[in-house]
């Protein structure tokens, strides 16, 4: 009974002319909310200002990442291009050989496997194996080997290729260990980062490479600080595999991408809602509200 008097009531102010003319009075003489809010927000000062540059830095962070990813995807692909360009002779000016990381190259000379190294651990990138000595992916090492060049007196360092890591003694692979002048095609590389967790090693201690430390591998090898990836065309059956040229550039700015429009997204929103965005205005269900209590 009590509801449906309320309900009786409400109906007749609604259709009460004086209940118009009463809210007709209100809105006229009083601002709404909606109209306070915006004056109030209009300008939101030096905090709001300093606020915005948030949104709007990563925001543009976002940007050039998607400029730096294209160039990234660029760059990788031409390096690849380049291991397919035709071979030619190595240059004699070191500066010349240092930019041209990627190329390909014929020497001919002869190695020294009694000044064998070794980098690793290492996996096989090639699927198929060569033969016994490397057959698999698993754990294994790349056989550096110093190679005195026929047409100059210098010796340079070549990959030779990967082995599997019970194959890492050069007694095992005798076969493969070839003597008098030869000729080998390879890829021109330089010296390899260390990345920030990968650790220096010792090579006297451990008796191998962590990674292409190419000063420090010549200096031990005394050779010329010039160094090139044996060719899989030109391995010597037997002997290590060749082709190990891995075309390393990290590419990791989609991740960048996300990361920057997300965070540029979320505190516009934030900084919307503090200083745009009004609270929602009154309404006439609240104004009727209101006048039932």
């Amino acid at each position: 009974m009590q509801s449906f008097t309320k309900a009786s009531k409400c109906f007749q102010m609604l259709i009460s002319q004086s209940f118009f003319q009463r809210y007709i009075r209100e809105i006229k003489t009083q601002t709404p909310r909606l109209e306070k809010a915006l004056k109030k927000k209009r300008f939101f000062g030096e905090s709001g200002f300093v606020l915005l540059v948030v949104p709007i830095t990563t925001f543009c962070l976002g940007t050039w990442q998607v400029k730096r990813r294209k160039w990234k995807i660029e760059l990788i692909k031409s390096l690849e291009e380049k291991t397919q360009s035709p071979p030619v002779e190595l240059p004699l000016s070191l500066e010349e050989i240092s930019e041209m990381e990627y190329r390909p190259v014929i020497v001919r000379g002869e190695f020294d496997h009694s000044r064998e190294m070794k980098i690793g651990p290492r996996s096989n990138l090639l699927k198929e194996g060569g033969g016994l000595l490397t057959t698999g992916t698993g754990g294994g090492f790349h056989i550096i080997t110093p190679f005195k060049l026929a047409d100059r007196e210098q010796t340079i360092l070549v990959n030779r290729g990967w082995v599997r890591g019970d194959h890492a003694d050069p007694r095992t692979r005798r076969e493969g260990q070839v003597q008098g002048e030869v000729e080998i095609g390879g890829i021109v590389r330089l010296e390899e980062k260390r990345y920030p967790m990968t650790p220096k090693g010792n090579f006297r201690e451990t008796g191998y490479w962590l990674y292409r430390d190419l000063e420090k591998m010549a200096k031990t090898a005394g050779t010329e600080p010039i160094f090139i990836d044996q060719d899989l065309r030109t391995s010597i059956p037997g002997g290590p595999l060749g082709g190990q040229t891995r075309i390393s550039l990290r590419n990791e700015h989609f991740s960048y991408i996300i990361t920057w429009y997300t965070l540029s997204l979320i505190t516009f929103v934030m900084w919307y809602r503090r200083y745009i965005r009004p609270p929602p205005p009154s309404t006439a269900f609240d104004y009727i509200r209101k006048s039932l209590k």
